[in-house]
């Protein structure tokens, strides 16, 4: 743990641990996504988006661009999720 400089916040840590869950429906592209930074939900998506690497992912995959659609009940010690809190 803080092993490597922080990040531009000042964030030690948050790369390569897990993929985590985000609340956005899997779409193959951007198109008509929202423009204002809520999540893109589709009512009854089963697919959801799946964001950055893990532990075991090729160092390419281990950013935060990175994306992966996974079903949504999909259970896994790669996948997690982050809790945050406006400011």
């Amino acid at each position: 743990v803080g092993t490597f400089d922080a990040n531009a916040w000042g964030v030690h840590d948050v790369a390569g641990n897990l993929s985590e869950w985000v609340a956005d429906c899997w779409h193959a592209s951007y198109r008509r996504a929202p423009s204002d930074g809520v999540a893109w939900f589709n009512p009854g998506c089963r697919q959801r988006v799946i964001r950055g690497g893990n532990w075991a992912n090729a160092p390419d995959q281990t950013r935060a661009a990175w994306r992966q659609s996974q079903d949504s009940d999909t259970t896994s010690a790669r996948i997690g999720f982050r809790l945050v809190r406006g400011i």
